[in-house]
């Protein structure tokens, strides 16, 4: 391979990698803490339960967005 298509996939193995992390914290790690996080409020709601609801969706849209801008980029 050339060392630009190296180059190419290192970056992008490196970009999949950190989505990944992002993705298994807000799916799992976000929620195994749930009763910690309950007792902050956010916009009147327990933030667990928000996170559960609604946070960890629109988490995962705007990784959605980032990702797609930052491989264009590579």
């Amino acid at each position: 391979m050339q060392p630009d298509g190296d180059r190419y996939w290192r970056r992008t193995s490196t970009l999949m990698w950190v989505m990944f992390a992002f993705w298994v914290f807000f799916s799992f790690v976000v929620h195994v803490f749930v009763e910690q996080l309950n007792a902050i409020k956010f916009l009147g709601f327990p933030l667990g339960f928000y996170m559960a609801a609604q946070g960890s969706l629109i988490a995962f849209v705007v990784m959605l967005f980032l990702f797609a801008k930052r491989q264009d980029t590579i």
